[in-house]
This record gives C-alpha cells, sequence and structure tokens, in this order.
C-alpha cells in the first residue's frame, strides 16, 4: 500500500474563511473532516485530541486566532484588540504542555500589535491570516529539513522504533519522528519500524501504524510493555520520537511512555533521538521539572473507546506526558540540524534565541 498523505489541516478562502481538519479521533476506521468555523470548535478540536501534535495544534491555535476576529474586524481598533486578546487567553487554555500553541499564539498577537494604529482592524485581520498561512508553511519545510537531517542518522535495514504519532498528522504535512522515516526511505534506505500503541489513546496503533501504512513503510505493531523486548532480541537498532517541549538543558516532553522507551534504549544501549521544531524549544526554561505536565480526563483509562476496564471508584492517575532527561537523549533532530551531544551550550549554539 502506498497511498497519497493527507493534509492534517487547511485553511479555505479569504479571511471570512475556514479552518477544515482531520478529526483524529475517528482514525483508522473513519477519514472525517472537521470543519472550524469559529474559535470555540478549534478550542473543542486541541482539548478533545482531534487535532493534536504540537506543531499540528500551534497551526490549529493560529487560525483560531482568525476565525475569532472574524466578526471584530468591523468594529474600533480597541475592541479589535480586546478580542485578540481574549482568543489568545482563550486558545492557551486548550491544553498546557505543547509550547507550540502558546509560540504561535503569542507569534499572532505580536503580528498584530506590529500593525497597531497604521492599519485598519479589517487590515490587520488579513495579515494575520497571511501570518497563520506562514505559519503553516514554514512547519512544512521544518519538517522536511528534520528529515534530511535525521535520515543521516539511520542506516538501510535498520530496525527502528518509535513511540505516539510525530507523523504528518501531527504538524503541516511531513511529520518530525516519522519524517526521519519518510525521507530515508526516499533516499533508498529500508526500514522496519516497530509503532508502540501508545496507551491509553493508542495513538501509535491508531494514527502511526495507519500513517506507514498508507506509505508503504514496514511496520509492525507493539504493545508498549513490548519494546525492551524487541530491543533485547535486537531487533531494534535506534529510536526516534517527537516532542511537544524541549527546556533549555534538552529535557524532553513527550507523550507519556518515552521516558520508559528511553530508559530501556539506554539498557540495550541503543541510540535514542528526538526529532522537533526549533518551535518546540522552551528556552526560558531552564529544565524538564519546569515543563507543566497535562493531566487528563481517568474515563480515559477506566473507559478507554467506550467501555469500561475498571472497577467502579478507582483512583487513577492519568499524566498525558513525561520528561526524557537529556542524558538519555542521543541528539535532538532540528530543521537547523543535529544537536549532539545534547548540552545546554549547543542548543544554544544551533538555536539562538529561538
Amino acid at each position: 500500500m502506498n497511498l497519497p498523505a493527507v493534509r492534517t489541516l487547511f485553511w479555505t478562502g479569504d479571511r471570512r474563511g475556514h479552518l477544515t481538519l482531520i478529526d483524529q479521533t475517528r482514525l483508522p476506521l473513519e477519514l472525517v473532516e472537521l470543519e472550524c468555523r469559529d474559535v470555540e470548535t478549534v478550542w473543542e478540536a486541541i482539548r478533545s485530541l482531534r487535532v493534536r501534535g504540537a506543531p499540528a495544534i500551534g497551526i490549529a491555535a493560529a487560525y483560531g486566532v482568525v476565525l475569532a476576529l472574524q466578526t471584530a474586524a468591523r468594529q474600533s481598533e480597541g475592541l479589535f484588540f480586546d478580542r485578540l486578546l481574549h482568543a489568545a487567553e482563550y486558545l492557551a487554555t486548550s491544553r498546557p504542555t505543547a509550547v507550540n500553541l502558546f509560540w504561535a499564539i503569542k507569534r499572532m498577537q505580536t503580528a498584530g500589535e506590529k500593525l497597531r494604529g497604521s492599519r485598519s482592524p479589517e487590515e490587520i485581520a488579513e495579515a494575520l491570516l497571511a501570518e497563520a498561512q506562514a505559519i503553516e508553511t514554514e512547519d512544512r519545510q521544518m519538517c522536511r529539513d528534520i528529515g534530511r537531517h535525521g535520515a543521516e542518522l539511520l542506516q538501510n535495514g535498520m530496525g527502528v522504533l518509535t513511540h505516539c504519532n510525530a507523523g504528518g498528522l501531527a504538524t503541516a504535512d511531513y511529520g518530525t519522528a516519522l519524517a526521519v522515516f519518510f525521507a530515508a526511505e526516499e533516499s533508498g534506505k529500508r526500514l522496519s519500524v516497530y509503532a508502540d500503541e501508545t496507551r491509553p489513546l493508542l495513538q501509535g496503533a491508531r494514527l502511526t501504524a495507519w500513517e506507514l501504512q498508507r506509505r508503504g513503510i514496514e511496520v509492525t505493531l507493539i504493545c508498549d510493555s513490548m519494546a525492551a523486548q524487541v530491543m533485547k532480541e535486537g531487533r531494534v537498532q535506534a529510536v526516534v520520537v517527537g516532542a511537544d517541549r524541549i527546556a533549555a538543558n534538552g529535557d524532553a516532553a513527550n507523550k507519556i511512555g518515552t521516558y520508559s522507551v528511553a530508559i530501556a534504549a539506554a539498557a540495550h544501549e541503543i541510540p535514542f533521538y528526538v526529532a522537533a521544531p526549533s518551535s518546540t524549544f522552551d528556552l526560558s526554561i531552564d529544565s524538564g521539572d519546569q515543563i507543566p505536565i497535562e493531566q487528563r480526563d481517568p474515563r480515559e483509562i477506566t473507559q478507554g473507546f467506550g467501555r469500561q476496564t475498571a472497577p467502579d471508584g478507582i483512583r487513577v492517575y492519568n499524566p498525558a506526558f513525561d520528561v526524557t532527561p537529556a542524558r538519555l537523549i542521543k541528539a535532538l533532530i532540528t530543521e537547523k540540524g543535529i544537536i549532539e551531544p545534547v548540552t545546554r551550550e549547543n542548543i544554544q549554539k544551533m538555536l539562538g534565541s529561538s
């Protein structure tokens, strides 16, 4: 099977248009598109994981700002910027961990403020749509560059493992971790990919396996608890994952279970790589200890996908992410190049003030 890639999200029309995105909660059985015509729908889509993956969340939020301003463009400048601030604050409450969300919102606010007093609200609204589209376009190029740099780290015939979904569904086009696999395959290398299910919401099973299968890449689905065993059996020679936020020292937050994979990789002397664009780095925080970790609904564990699998009244702990310390990360793969070894100094040198 080698089917064409699908667009995770895209804008249709002028500033009065709308955002369309794939409802990822319906995959892999149904490929359904959701039209977002107001900021509330975008907020719900981010919160409920209809759109997910740090870059895609940021792009969706940028377009959410555009939607929020559609009815404000003909109002006074003061009311327009009040609405912009309210939309930014509102969208920021959708999910706490992915720094791309806040990066994109801040970028939209800054772009608007730069034009305050020199352009009409309608002109500023037009400019903000262009800014959101630029964020999407830049993400496409960053993903391609990440793939190009990361493919150099993989050899023909390698077994590689990934956790969660960091493919085209998590970005505007090509992915981050999966971009490395796509680029390697396009360069003639053949890989054998092992995809963790990624409990409790099974993004690896529902999304990563679906994407890789569509692109004709050999993929084997395993339970999360099998990762160490396939490493022990010599089936895996590298691990590549994405990230939702990377601290100044290189600590990386990714979907819950990633830390366990990194520990298993270290025990088997297998290189563990994190692929992420510069917008995922949060150089304002010193270490992963400062990354806010989202706590999600206990029912995702006790009644996953509508079926109760735990006793009534059971206590549940459901963090959506964990943090892998920099010491376990062989290299960070960015659109600007590969950061190795992972140190504060090397990150700063590569990214500067990104």
